[in-house]
């Protein structure tokens, strides 16, 4: 088996969806299980592409412009390159905050686009990861001695990571640039690991979803700490896993803080309308989807301390009783399994795909053995050969992404014809609804932020910079 070590790793993007904007600046650290530091740390620029406009407000928080990763950066196709030799080594267990929901995100989608599978970077060859915002959640809710524990500006609970690492002493100068993050994310998690050992160990081998499914189905109710949750009860509450979901490797859990009196006998389309409802609304079905792969936070009811209790505003007799009362009415989990094909099968419908979006279509499909044979060919061919290449895919997707990946990462390749077909993308791409296209948007947004009184002189630069920048792309 394959030695372990932590990858802690942090992204800066263009923007905030994942489909859309893209990576450009990559950093991590491996270190040893212990957390001592091993080899040097990877910090890398990569260059954003003439398809891709960043949001203003995205690089006036990273301070990274588009013009910095064209001269200093390398190609998404050379950045995967060295991390598949260097980086997602045999035994990595790739580290964030947040990640799962982010970080993750936009490196699937990286793959994706440069004929990777999507998804075997953190599973193979015995690759893990582990996302430690939750952790954060349940170590406050919890075992929260041995370390400060941050409020918002509006005097709220908050776990953000620049605030987590101030309360601490820990330094951390540059927040938004990935690799102070990770540094600061390293130094959090030593003292996590040092003042609550147990904790740490816990659920570091909880992480893995065999272990998460298990769990579930040995425990009646348990502890679950998620960003769904309100932050008043510390991100945490008691739950029931109430059916598995229909399509994914999920439960759906119930929050035992609520009376689930009003739901139990709805029928399926009651209980989707009420799943739709706003997270504040006393109305609002109190079930959420928890994904095995997702690394959630879960811990036995027998953790619960009294102090714990109090703090997450959690009464044991209450729970019980409601647990009991769902547990007697098991057609409410049918319904409810019902209720989320409904709405599984609404937003499918609302989203509607293009040929001109081929890059958002990641979760359209597996990739079959014979078209990752030919994706791997693709990525093997240099700039010579890549020009010639034309394999024989069975989806549909890998031939319209093939003259994107050569015109991203090998203009010098392109035809006459591909290269026309490049302009025609960053045409409609970004001009395609006039007032309300990408570029539309983005003139706008620059000037609103330039009118906006607490726009510095520093932040005015940048937004010149994406103005020349955006004139020297757009056709």
């Amino acid at each position: 088996m394959a030695t372990q070590s932590f990858f802690f790793y942090d992204l800066e993007t263009s923007g905030f969806n994942p489909r859309e904007a893209r990576i450009m600046q990559f950093a991590g650290q491996r270190t040893s299980l212990d957390l001592d530091l091993i080899n040097e740390p990877v910090n890398l620029l990569i260059k954003i592409t003439a398809d891709v406009l960043p949001d203003p407000d995205a690089i006036l928080l990273t301070g990274i412009t588009p013009q910095k990763t064209l001269s200093e950066g390398i190609t998404e196709a050379e950045f995967l390159k060295l991390f598949h030799e260097q980086i997602a080594l045999p035994g990595t267990i790739f580290v964030g905050y947040n990640s799962i929901r982010f970080d993750d995100e936009f490196m699937r989608y990286l793959h994706y686009r440069n004929f990777y599978d999507p998804y075997e970077w953190q599973y193979t060859d015995s690759k893990s990861k582990w996302d430690l915002l939750d952790v954060m959640r349940m170590a406050r809710a919890l075992r929260p001695e041995g370390m400060q524990w941050p409020f918002d500006s509006n005097g709220k609970p908050s776990n953000r990571l620049e605030l987590l690492s101030v309360i601490n002493k820990i330094g951390h100068k540059n927040a938004h640039d990935a690799l102070a993050d990770v540094i600061a994310l390293i130094e959090l998690t030593k003292k996590f690991k040092k003042v609550q050992p147990k904790l740490f160990s816990y659920l570091l081998g909880m992480r893995d979803k065999t272990a998460i499914e298990t769990f579930i189905n040995n425990s009646k109710t348990f502890l679950y700490s998620s960003g769904k949750y309100p932050g008043e009860f510390q991100k945490t509450t008691i739950v029931t896993a109430v059916s598995p979901h229909p399509t994914r490797q999920a439960v759906l859990v119930y929050d035992l803080r609520y009376d689930p009196r009003p739901f139990i006998n709805m029928t399926a389309d009651q209980l989707a309308e009420s799943w739709k409802l706003k997270y504040d609304d006393p109305k609002r079905l109190p079930v959420k989807t928890m994904q095995f792969n997702r690394c959630p936070a879960v811990a036995p009811i027998g953790v619960l301390d009294q102090s714990a209790q109090d703090r997450i505003k959690i009464d044991l007799i209450l729970t019980e009783t409601y647990y009991k009362m769902i547990a007697e009415h098991p057609k409410f989990a049918k319904n409810l399994s019902q209720a989320i094909e409904i709405l599984d099968k609404a937003q499918q419908s609302q989203f509607v795909s293009t040929e001109s979006d081929v890059d958002s279509k990641m979760y359209e499909g597996f990739f079959s053995r014979s078209d990752k044979y030919a994706m791997s060919a693709v990525r093997a061919a240099d700039e010579t050969e890549i020009a010639s290449i034309s394999p024989t895919f069975e989806d549909s997707r890998l031939d319209a992404l093939l003259t994107l990946y050569k015109a991203r990462n090998y203009s010098k390749s392109l035809n006459d014809e591909e290269r026309k077909s490049w302009d025609r993308h960053i045409e409609r791409k970004l001009l395609t609804g006039d007032d309300n296209s990408r570029a539309g948007q983005f003139f706008k947004r620059i000037s609103e932020l330039d009118l906006d009184p607490k726009t510095t002189d520093s932040m005015r630069y940048l937004l010149q910079e994406l103005q020349l920048y955006a004139e020297s792309i757009l056709p």
